[in-house]
């Protein structure tokens, strides 16, 4: 059995600000890290993609945006996305951290999906207030022929043309995807270190192996709800008469063509699941599933190596760099 100066007994002595910029830095460090496939990703669940913006892959889509767009443009946007990351992460792994402790009790602390579910719910509250607002800014960002030429530029447009309330359209769609998201992530995370670190001490790969996995699965649950958070964010799906683009479908029946054209921007999550369908069926709701698995499983890895790392460090014990 663990003993009092085991690792996980930690956060009972444990100031809340070691576990605030612990999850600060681990933050920054899995934004920052796969910034590039995200931007992949978020092109690829574009439901309306310009012809200049269908790639065959990941590495195609980086090549891609480099040699025409190009060598920075794969980053573009990674700075709004780093500003808000450091403070939610604080939020979120210290709010976690305590949430478990409260519902565990410190003798099963780690050990109890249930409470480590519930305080991934509590933690994401935090965490998506801060989160969403910048991830509607990175995102409109990120899409081919963006028509802003910065954060500051796309920050003004929105309040001068669609009023700042539009940085939170997506909030109850992101609430709704994170929930399940940093639950099943939590949950995971913590059977994978039962399986492969029960007594909670410092292991570096034991926090690589179980913050991947841990992601990989979360994500590939949640994916229809990302597609439907990339809607509602890039807004594609302009109204018909405003004379954009609308989101318009060719459908066969009977041998006799005809066109689906949604007029109703989308403003929730219901309409942005009906205009998902309308343009692929269920298959749209599962567009950028790879790039969004495959920028997961090395984030969460690096959220969790270096929250660990810094958490024991910051904690005055030893570390292996």
């Amino acid at each position: 059995m663990a003993s009092g100066d085991d690792y996980e007994s930690l956060p009972e002595s444990m100031h809340p600000a070691i576990h605030m910029a612990a999850g600060a830095l681990a933050g920054v460090g899995e934004h920052c890290v796969m910034y590039p496939v995200d931007v992949v990703k978020t092109r690829m669940q574009c439901i309306n993609p310009d012809p200049h913006a269908n790639y065959r892959g990941i590495v195609h889509a980086i090549r891609q945006m480099m040699a025409n767009e190009g060598i920075f443009r794969p980053v573009r946007g990674m700075h709004v996305v780093a500003l808000a990351a450091g403070p939610a992460h604080a939020l979120y792994f210290s709010c976690y951290e305590r949430m478990k402790l409260l519902f565990s009790g410190s003798s099963q602390v780690g050990h109890n999906p249930i409470a480590n579910g519930l305080a991934g719910c509590f933690a994401t509250l935090f965490h998506d207030a801060l989160m969403v607002p910048a991830d509607a800014i990175k995102q409109r960002l990120q899409i081919y022929a963006s028509p802003y030429s910065g954060a500051i530029d796309c920050l003004r447009k929105i309040r001068q043309r669609e009023g700042l309330s539009v940085l939170y359209r997506s909030y109850t769609t992101q609430l709704t995807m994170n929930i399940p998201f940093h639950s099943v992530h939590l949950v995971t995370y913590e059977l994978f270190q039962d399986y492969l670190n029960y007594a909670r001490a410092y292991d570096p790969l034991s926090h690589v192996i179980s913050g991947a996995g841990a992601g990989a699965i979360a994500s590939a649950i949640t994916t229809p709800l990302d597609v439907c958070k990339t809607l509602l964010n890039t807004q594609e799906c302009c109204l018909a008469a405003t004379g954009g683009p609308t989101c318009s479908v060719s459908r066969s029946s009977s041998g006799t063509a005809k066109t689906i054209a949604a007029t109703q921007e989308a403003r929730g999550l219901i309409t942005a699941i009906r205009v998902i369908y309308i343009q692929g069926g269920l298959p749209a709701f599962f567009k950028g599933l790879t790039p969004r698995v495959l920028y997961q499983m090395p984030s969460t890895a690096v959220a969790w190596s270096c929250y660990e790392f810094f958490k024991h460090s910051f904690a005055g014990k030893p570390t292996i760099l």
